[in-house]
């Protein structure tokens, strides 16, 4: 029986098979999904061979897509894109340009 190490120090990020941190995540979720999906599917009595082709398939694409994000992004770029997507393009001011200098704080109203 194989032996995997999954932690190579203390204070390292996790990483399994070159799979790094919340990839491990998606990869485990995702395998997860495709398994209970395999079931239902099975359950509900669908032919046993379209569940297993889709089992196969789902699970090979998730395999491939996970693998690809890990390289092109790297431990840390999903979270970069995400947050990239909540900053805004550029800041709106509707302010007249006399009370952006105005050293009077009562005329300027929040």
């Amino acid at each position: 029986m194989a032996t995997y190490s999954i932690n190579k120090g203390i204070g390292r990020k996790p990483e399994f098979k070159g799979l790094k941190s919340q990839y491990l995540f998606i990869f485990a979720g995702g395998l997860l999904a495709v398994f209970v999906m395999f079931v239902i599917m099975y359950m509900i009595g669908i032919d046993q061979m379209v569940c297993i082709v889709f089992g196969a398939l789902a699970a090979s694409l998730l395999v491939w897509l996970t693998f690809y994000l890990n390289a092109k992004y790297g431990e840390h770029g999903l979270m970069k894109l995400q947050a990239g997507k909540n900053h805004p393009r550029f800041i709106i001011n509707r302010l007249r340009i006399q009370r952006l200098f105005s050293r009077n704080l009562k005329n300027i109203q929040i």
